[in-house]
């Protein structure tokens, strides 16, 4: 059966910018007194939400540089230039052939600023962004409200996705998950249901025909 709506993660899936999301969460852990590396931050936080990042780095609770965070990546990514052409295009073909919703524990105003300047925001028929669900992911709580938004049963999905944290929340919520290699170790996507080298138009037409 074809499915009636696909859930995409954003950050690492959609938009091609955890290289973005290291850096800046280098820069800002750094002014914080605890610097973080590369590895540790691949091998640890990506796939988590801000909130979660900062306080499993940090240990404590600190909005303000969630704030700072978000500040920085609209400076250099609300331009839409990490949505790349394939991305693009199969956005564009999935939606005339199912309901498209952006799954991410990243915060609205980039999620949106990224998909309007991509030209995707007209595609999107909902976006769960960090500050609509008690816990990021793993929990399932975002495709799960996704899903309560779509009016559609967990069979009648896919998602998305680009990490371990998101994979196990897909699969929490009873979705059939696909994922996106580049962002962690391919064996650390293991639970997911497949995984796929590329966002591309190729897998929409394999996905939805």
């Amino acid at each position: 059966m074809r499915p009636a709506a696909l859930l995409f993660d954003f950050n690492g899936t959609l938009s091609d910018d955890e290289h973005i999301q290291c850096e800046i969460y280098q820069e800002i852990f750094a002014e914080a007194g605890k610097p973080l590396g590369q590895a540790e931050y691949f091998a640890k936080l990506a796939g988590l939400s801000d909130p979660e990042i900062v306080r499993t780095w940090l240990g404590e609770e600190r909005p303000e540089l969630v704030a700072e965070r978000v500040r920085r990546y609209q400076a250099r990514a609300a331009d839409g230039s990490t949505v790349g052409p394939a991305a693009r295009q199969a956005v564009q073909y999935a939606a005339k052939r199912a309901r498209l919703a952006v799954v991410s524990g990243a915060a609205r105003v980039e999620i949106e600023s990224v998909l309007g300047a991509a030209g995707l925001a007209p595609f999107v028929s909902r976006v769960v962004a960090a500050q609509y669900v008690i816990a990021g992911k793993p929990d399932p709580a975002g495709y799960i409200r996704a899903l309560e938004l779509l009016d559609r049963r967990p069979d009648e999905a896919v998602a998305f996705e680009d990490s371990e944290a998101g994979v196990a929340a897909a699969k929490a919520a009873g979705l059939h998950c696909i994922a996106l290699a580049g962002t962690v170790e391919i064996d650390r996507l293991a639970g997911a249901d497949e995984i796929v080298a590329a966002l591309d138009v190729e897998l929409m037409q394999r996905v939805l025909g």
